[in-house]
């Protein structure tokens, strides 16, 4: 944004900020926290800590200092921000699926070696090896509003092993090395400890290919719906339950779904889902009960195994949900293909807000920035919902998902079946409301002119 349309959002972005300013000790750090939040919704090229002291007119040590020594807690900060968009959440209106849970890593190449968690990896934003660092992400989506909640450094193991780098690195003593499904975990609990109600989750391979990670969910009582591999290892329902302590070899996924009598007997579910910025996509679907190997023995209970199938392209997805016998398989795929939710927030976060432009080699400035970040994702999140309830209503369903009407359940019962929904805490999507023809006043349209840059 430019400066004049910053100074036109007139006191909304001082609105937005005041609840974060208990975070901070004294009220010139406060200042410190506005002049860095507008620098990173600036039209600065580049948005680390000298370019936005130079166009505020500060001293670039001064904001470095507040960035990695000052003393302000950006862990309540996240905290807020996660009780905030809970808020948001229950005043919005709901598409059918409820909030969706995004978890996701996203990466950033960085050069040296002394970035915190800086090393050769794969670096999924250059679909290689390099050197870089990863951290891991949790947003959330309801309809079209979407955003950022937390964020965490995937510390490598060589990193973890070599206290005295981490130390010099500005890393916590008791922060060690841990996989990157555990410490997705570890931001669900936070976000459920901040009352964030989740009503499902969505996550790619990564983390559907790790037992203990749905293991984990299904402890914390997390309906899913998550892509995973097509070599994971499951044994079809069609036969005699099998104990924990059975010695049965597991199948590979894309084998179990072409061998298997469940699936070959059962036809196929043609499923079609918009996309934003792909368009309109068919797949062809099955679904069938299947248990999945964990800790060496086989799953207490049954778990959802969706065979997805591109018919344009032939490309083919393999997802596997905890949702109950009554689910429907439409809404299983709407909810897996919402993913995509979480790529268009790093997008944003990082092509206008600086996300990756972090320059130092502090753990906590490392972070600050990017929970800055993901704070001023929420501004824009929050604007451009309120400006959307604004527009026309030939406007109300851009970019809303949409499937065909005929809803059968996942086991594949025939058209016309009324058994209920998958029993997720949705809500009905309310009356829609006359579209308002008041004149826009000049803030928001600053805040309009941000929100279609995304």
């Amino acid at each position: 944004m430019t400066d004049e349309e910053l100074d036109g959002l007139g006191s909304a972005f001082d609105d937005f900020l005041r609840p974060y300013l208990f975070c901070c000790d004294y009220t010139q750090t406060f200042g410190h926290l506005h002049t860095y939040c507008r620098g990173l919704l600036s039209d600065l090229k580049r948005k680390s800590v000298e370019p936005i002291a130079l166009a505020a007119g500060c001293a670039v040590r001064t904001l470095q200092e507040f960035l990695r020594d000052h003393h302000w807690q950006h862990t309540q900060l996240r905290e807020q921000l996660q009780r905030s968009v809970g808020a948001e959440l229950a005043a919005l209106p709901d598409d059918g699926l409820g909030n969706i849970g995004l978890l996701d890593e996203t990466s950033a190449v960085k050069s040296g070696t002394k970035t915190p968690g800086v090393q050769r990896q794969y670096l999924g934003c250059v679909g290689k090896l390099d050197n870089g660092i990863v951290t891991v992400h949790l947003g959330v989506c309801k309809g079209h509003y979407k955003t950022l909640l937390d964020a965490e450094l995937f510390l490598p193991e060589d990193w973890a092993k070599d206290r005295a780098r981490c130390q010099a690195a500005g890393i916590p003593d008791d922060m060690d090395y841990r996989p990157k499904s555990k410490i997705a975990l570890e931001e669900l609990d936070r976000a459920k400890a901040n009352q964030v109600p989740l009503d499902w989750l969505t996550f790619d391979e990564g983390y559907g290919k790790a037992p203990e990670f749905v293991c984990g969910l299904d402890e914390r009582n997390l309906r899913f719906v998550g892509e995973v591999p097509k070599s994971l290892s499951c044994l079809a329902v069609n036969g005699p339950r099998r104990r924990p302590g059975d010695q049965v070899k597991g199948r590979r996924a894309e084998d179990v779904v072409r061998q298997s009598p469940a699936f070959l007997k059962q036809p196929w579910l043609k499923v079609k889902l918009s996309r934003q910025t792909v368009g309109t996509q068919v797949w062809e679907v099955k679904a069938a009960p299947v248990w999945q190997r964990q800790d060496q023995q086989w799953s207490h209970r049954t778990y959802w195994l969706i065979w997805a199938k591109n018919v344009a392209t032939g490309e083919e997805k393999y997802f596997l949900s905890n949702a109950p016998a009554d689910a429907k398989l439409l809404t299983l795929m709407r909810v897996a293909f919402c993913r995509w939710n979480v790529e268009h927030a790093f997008r944003v976060a990082k092509s206008e807000l600086g996300f990756t432009h972090y320059e130092g080699t502090n753990y906590t400035g490392l972070m600050r920035h990017q929970l800055l970040c993901l704070l001023m994702l929420t501004f824009v999140a929050d604007h451009t919902e309120r400006l959307r309830g604004e527009k026309s209503g030939g406007d109300a369903g851009a970019g809303m998902q949409c499937v065909e009407p005929v809803e059968p359940g996942v086991a594949g019962e025939p058209p016309g079946d009324d058994s209920p929904p998958a029993q997720a805490c949705y809500h009905r999507v309310p009356p829609a409301k006359e579209p308002s023809r008041t004149r826009i006043p000049p803030a928001k349209e600053a805040a309009k002119a941000f929100a279609k840059s995304q």
